[in-house]
């Protein structure tokens, strides 16, 4: 289930693109803290350490900053649109306790019969959960299943103490399918003039 991360920081005073473009120059990235009605908190994390942590889908981050510690989640993450790498973190205050809604890759796992494929016809599902239970991806598996198979949203097992958040649940998930390159037999080729 979810990924428990800590990281240390540290509280920051001052504000602009000028302090965040020293602040990435010291390996620092720039974050802040929301916490629902109550003032936002700023702070530093580590470079290498934050990018690293981010690679986790729905992650608990525990941030240690001047001898406090909240309990947070991503709620956006900024980067460079050329260097790709992580300009500010905006995390989002979480309690032991809370459900949050999220949304949660999908993958296909196993192998559908003869020379069906898998396609994933929804790339995420919006699902709530406790967030010491948030799931880094659900898995559907297609082992067996035949050609023109559908996964519905209705169909697909969650993890324990996960809700799906969706309304249609007709709505394919999965889809196995076999493609027409394969299902077409090579036709002979025509014999060349002379």
């Amino acid at each position: 289930m979810a990924v428990t991360i800590t990281l240390e920081g540290a509280k920051r005073t001052e504000f602009g693109k000028g302090v965040a473009r020293r602040l990435r120059v010291a390996k620092l990235i720039p974050a802040t803290i929301y916490a629902g009605g109550a003032d936002p908190e700023f702070i530093q994390l580590p470079m290498k350490e934050t990018t690293l942590a981010l690679r986790h889908n729905n992650a608990l981050f525990t941030l240690n900053f001047d001898g406090e510690t909240k309990m947070a989640v991503v709620k956006d993450v900024q980067r460079n649109p050329v260097k790709r790498i992580v300009e500010h973190v905006d995390f989002y205050e979480v309690k032991a306790g809370d459900k949050i809604d999220v949304e949660v890759p999908v993958f296909a796992e196993g192998e559908p019969k003869g020379a069906a494929v898998a396609f994933v016809d929804m790339q995420e599902l919006k699902v709530r959960a406790d967030v010491a239970n948030l799931p880094e991806k659900i898995v559907v598996n297609v082992d067996g299943l035949t050609d023109g198979a559908k996964v519905l949203l209705k169909d697909v097992v969650l993890p324990e103490g996960v809700e799906l958040d969706m309304t249609d649940l007709e709505e394919p998930v999965v889809s196995v399918t076999v493609p027409e390159d394969a299902s077409a037999e090579a036709e002979p080729e025509a014999p060349a003039a002379e």
